[in-house]
């Protein structure tokens, strides 16, 4: 073993430290221990914690785990007909926790969510919304575009944003605003906020709720209505609820595994830990 591998492989955290000293296996040991002076000081800055709750399963429970929650969540709908009846605010904000674990972009956290149950305001969301959605379905949408809306019966008409209990407006964070005033970059933001939002809606799904994102275009009336500052950007509305009694939903399917993927390589054959 050459010594870049030898001492990369003592050293706490090894691809982070090759990465940020940009190491190879060509360095010789006097680089690798200067850089190790630096590494001390990185240590000191920045704090590391064991990994702690991770639970691994045995390969049944694996697969059987799986099996349930794909059971579960392919019974997830996109519903318009909501009911009137009212959802403790526990039950958002439980959901708004789990969604705030999102892996994003260097931590930043880039989302903020507005949730808003005031009817004034509502009406005020859905008087805004259906002003851009009449622009969109009579003339600014493309022939194309509202062939392909066809099958969801959509058009301009949204009561369900003041008929459900509950409208999560998410907003993307471009950059934070520090307390002195200053702006500091937030990174992978699109991304951050689409995978966090992903998250709410299978925690609403999965408290016995159903959802609705709604993405009236453009969303910038929803900044003043809800009085948010410069640097955020509405991302979408997630209408939540429970489904009216007469709620129906488009009678579509979801792409099979063969057309949402691509195996590369023979899979290793599962064995369990002894």
């Amino acid at each position: 073993m050459i010594c870049s591998e030898f001492v990369i492989s003592w050293i706490p955290a090894p691809r982070l430290l090759k990465d940020k000293f940009h190491w190879n296996d060509e360095l010789d040991c006097s680089r690798i221990i200067q850089n190790y002076t630096v590494w001390l000081e990185f240590m000191k800055k920045y704090k590391f914690l064991p990994l702690s709750g991770y639970q691994k399963y045995p390969i049944a429970e694996m697969q059987r785990r799986a099996e349930t929650f794909y059971a579960d969540i392919k019974l997830r709908r996109t519903v318009r007909d909501f009911s009137t009846e009212s959802i403790p605010k526990e039950v958002i904000e439980n959901c708004l926790l789990a969604a705030g674990t999102a892996p994003n972009g260097a931590n930043r956290q880039p989302w903020h969510f507005v949730v808003v149950s005031d009817p004034e305001i509502k009406q005020q969301i859905r008087q805004g919304a259906e002003e851009e959605e009449q622009a969109f379905y009579s003339g600014r949408a493309p022939d194309d575009w509202l062939e392909a809306l066809a099958p969801l019966g959509t058009d301009e008409h949204k009561p369900f944003l003041e008929t459900a209990p509950y409208l999560i407006v998410i907003f993307a964070e471009s950059y934070t605003v520090t307390p002195d005033g200053s702006q500091s970059k937030n990174y992978y933001v699109q991304e951050s906020v689409g995978i966090a939002t992903g998250i709410l809606i299978n925690a609403i799904h999965h408290c016995g709720l159903v959802s609705l994102t709604h993405t009236p275009s453009p969303m910038g009336f929803l900044n003043k209505v809800l009085n948010r500052p410069a640097n955020e950007r509405p991302y979408l509305i997630l209408v939540v609820g429970y489904p009216a009694p007469e709620a129906t939903v488009p009678d579509i399917r979801k792409k099979a595994l063969a057309e949402i993927s691509t195996f590369i390589g023979n899979a290793p054959e599962a064995t369990e830990n002894k």
